[in-house]
This record gives C-alpha cells, structure tokens and sequence, in this order.
C-alpha cells in the first residue's frame, strides 16, 4: 500500500501555520480509489489571514518596490528549482490527477518550467516607464502592479494553470493567493517549498487549498485587486458576478469545444498523431484546448472514421505510474460518470460509437472511460456542443470549405482550433476566420511567448507572452510639466 502523504500546516504570507480550523482534505487515487494524501482545508479565516499577508506585503513590503531585474532573478530561481524538481512534481501530478506519466512530465510538469521561462523572457524586455509626446506636451507612461491576486485553479493540469498567473503576478510585484482544486493540492505544496527556499518576501505568496465555499468568499474579497481564474464556464460567471461587487479585474480562461478541420488535400496519415494527442492522449482528454470536434469532407469521411477509430482504439489504457500509458483515468469519479453520461446522451442523439462507448474492459477500479469516437454527429447534438471534458471526439462530416468554417464557427467557445491541409498559405487563410485565440496549421501548439485565452465563452483576457504580464498591470500617465 502506498504511503499516505500528509500536510498539517498552509502556507501563508511565505510561512507554514496551523490552519484556523480542523477540516482537511483527502486526495483519492483516480487509480486505486485509495486516500494518497490529506492537506489542511483552508477557511475565509485563513483567507482573511492571507489577504493581510498579501495586502501588507504588496503596500508596504520590498517586493513591488524592486526593480524588474530584482524580480526576475528570485522568479529565475523558482524556475530553475521546479525543473530540479520535474520528476517529483509529475509523480505528484500522476499520484493525485490519473495523468499518465509520460504526459505529466512533458505536458505539466515542464510546460509548467516553459511557461516560467517565457515569462521571464518577457519580464526581461517589458518597458516598465517611457516618456512620449501627447497632443499638450510630454507624458510619462508608467505600468504599476496591480496589486493583491487571487489565482484560483483547476484539477486538470494545476501547475500548468498556476504557473500562467504565478509567474506573470510576480514578475509584475504583485503579491499572490493561490488557490488549487480540493482533488489536486500536492504540486501546489511543492511549489511553496521552491518559493520559501527561492527567497520569495514575506507575505507575497500564500497556497490555501480548499473548495469552492472557500473560494467563493476569496474571490469576493475586498482586499483582492484581481482575480485570475481557469475553469468551467459556469464558475466563471459567478466569479465576475462577485468581481463586479469590487470592482475587482479578472481574467478568466474557461472551456472549449475546439474543431480540428482536415480539407480534402490533408495528408490523414500525417494528421492521425496530432489528432490522437490532441484529444484522448491530451492528459487522457481533460483538456480544454482539445480538438475534440473533427471536421471532415464528405468525400474523405468513411476513410477518416476508420483510421481515426484504429488510432483511437489502439491507445493503452492503464495505470497512471506506467510509463507505457497513454490514456488515464478521469479525476474523479464524478468526471468518469459525466463522460459516461455524454456518451449515452450521444447515442441517444443518433450519432454511431465508432470505438470506445464505455468502461474499458479489466478497469473497473479506478475512474477510467475508454476513448471514444463518435461517427454521424450534427452539430447541433450535445456532445458536438457541450464540454464533455475526457477522451470523447465527435466526427463530424462537411461538403465544402464554407462549410467546414461555418461549423466551426458555430459554437458558444472558441479557444483552439487546427486545420489540416498540403498548402499552408491556405491554411492561414482558413486560420483568419476562425474565431478562436489559438490555432494551428498542420499541428497542435500552445506557445508560451504567444498570447493564450479564448473569444466567447472561453474566456475574458490572455495569459503568456508580454500580453498575459501586461494583465498584471495598471497604467498610470504622469503629465510632464511644459517648458518653454
């Protein structure tokens, strides 16, 4: 039996303190369904507490009055400590998630190491102050941090999402409370250690896990400047409710319903791996930016739907820990029972189970659904338009290039998209009239130097690149005196 791992203490204002009640939380095994680790469960007292720590910190502590340079060298050393780290933060990913492996390493755990570094990168060349002329005389531009953060992240990949706000925050002199899911709080942990050992001031940083009570009086709090939050469309709009009561800004990067558009001169053969590691290989389908709607002409259908299906139903399904795992568990169960629930509701919609269509055979521990390819979908179906969120694709058949644009665009997100085809000029043309924040041609890609976000339901604001810094803060012109 695996050894329970157990946190007493939150990490508050950059110091460990017993909690102010007796609640914790208990982290269960998507895989064995067994308790793997109890933390603390954070109360609005221990947010009180860490909004002072922050509030105290950001008006009157040294970490907004540093220079970028001073920021970005103790920011370097949380960067450098996390990638030391990698292999411990996966396994603590994997131990807690249900994500395989070989997918926590690269796709959370080093993405996580690659967005701090871009940050960095970006931090590096910001201009923080420049005078220009305005149209009565000479004006001095200045970005000021915005103040106290909530960073309030999901289950599905923590570090990936806490690294976009952490890292930008503190470049900017922002002072930081974390929040991570009540199902995924160890790496969370984990990056505490690195901050306290990076030399991070007292005060700047607390990680409060906790659920979404909790949450609910953070994001309400008056103390809060911004809050920066991932997750479902749903939760989004209550937090801007509560924002707006503040006035508080807030960033939001929410779901997707993304289409993966193959024209008729793609090469399939080409497209297939893209197309399985976007979608159930992406974190076993628990991804928001998954292309899980592919578009496909009508001439190419019947040989998209066999090789598709092939690809999809030959993926290993397995044990998390096993490097050879492909594809996962859900969360929870309560995720695995949503997923299984959509497939039902697809079936009943009309639309054909090409592979997959339920629990994997020999898995009937832990929270797994077998990836599942769904052919004859119409876009109006609940699975071609809600958010299903696990290894669940939708085939959906179109006749000419109008159409194929005009499905895509039909959907209440946009946050990715791709398109397949053998002239990329072509393809970058498709990609102009596509309303998403992201997408590719002939591929999969998330940039972390480049602006990341959503139009529609998938969010408010960008995160990476100099645009997700630039959310962090506020500007203020200082009318420069005349002189003759």
């Amino acid at each position: 039996m695996t050894e329970i791992v157990v946190h007493d203490r939150l990490f508050i204002g950059g110091r460990w303190v017993e909690p102010a009640g007796t609640g914790t939380i208990e982290v269960v095994s998507p895989h064995t369904e067994q308790v793997v680790a109890r933390v603390p469960h954070a109360t609005p007292a221990d947010v009180d507490a860490a909004v002072a720590a922050a509030r105290e910190a950001f008006d009157h502590g040294p970490w907004p009055r540093m220079t970028v340079a001073e920021r970005v060298e103790v920011v370097t050393r949380i960067k450098d400590a996390l990638l030391a780290r990698h292999q411990e933060l996966a396994e603590l990913i994997t131990l807690q998630n249900g994500s395989p492996i070989s997918f926590s390493v690269r796709g959370q755990a080093l993405s996580a190491v690659g967005i701090f570094g871009a940050a960095l990168a970006a931090a590096a060349q910001l201009i923080v102050e420049e005078e220009r002329q305005g149209l009565t005389g000479r004006v001095l531009v200045r970005r000021e941090p915005i103040g106290v953060v909530a960073a309030v992240v999901p289950w599905n990949a923590p570090q990936f999402a806490i690294a976009g706000k952490v890292a930008p925050a503190l470049l900017a002199g922002c002072t930081v409370v974390l929040k991570p899911s009540p199902e995924t709080p160890l790496d969370s942990y984990l990056l505490a250690e690195v901050c306290e050992r990076a030399g991070l001031p007292e005060g700047v940083l607390s990680v409060l896990p906790a659920d979404r009570e909790t949450a609910s009086y953070l994001v309400a709090h008056p103390g809060i400047d911004k809050i920066a939050f991932t997750g479902s469309v749903a939760a989004g709009k209550k937090i801007m409710a509560a924002a707006a009561e503040n006035l508080t800004r807030v960033s939001l990067e929410l779901g997707g319903k993304s289409a993966a558009i193959l024209l008729e001169d793609a090469d399939v053969d080409a497209a297939l791996p893209v197309l399985v590691g976007s979608t159930c290989a992406a974190n076993s389908g628990q991804a928001c930016v998954a292309l899980t709607r592919v578009l496909v002409p009508a001439s190419r259908y019947d040989e998209v739907a066999a090789k598709l299906a092939a690809a999809l139903g030959a993926l290993r399904v397995g044990d998390p820990s096993d490097p050879a795992t492909v594809v996962g568990p859900m969360v929870t169960r309560t995720q695995q029972q949503r997923n299984l629930d959509y497939i039902r509701i697809g079936q009943e919609e009309g639309a054909k189970v090409l592979t997959g269509g339920g629990v994997p055979e020999g898995l009937d521990t832990g929270w797994y659904v077998a990836p599942t390819l769904f052919g004859e979908v119409g876009n109006d179906m609940r699975i071609a338009r809600e958010e299903i969120f696990g290894p669940v694709v939708c085939l959906i058949r179109y006749e000419t290039e109008e159409d194929a644009v005009r499905i895509a665009n039909d959907s209440d997100y946009g946050l990715s998209g791709a398109v397949f085809t053998t002239d990329t000029e072509r393809g970058v043309r498709l990609a102009r009239r596509i309303r998403t924040g992201t997408f590719t041609v002939n591929g999969f890609r998330l940039d972390p130097a480049a602006p990341f976000g959503g139009f529609k339901n998938s969010g408010i604001g960008r995160e990476f690149g100099p645009e997700g810094l630039s959310g962090y803060y506020e500007y203020q012109s200082v009318n420069l005196p005349i002189t003759d």
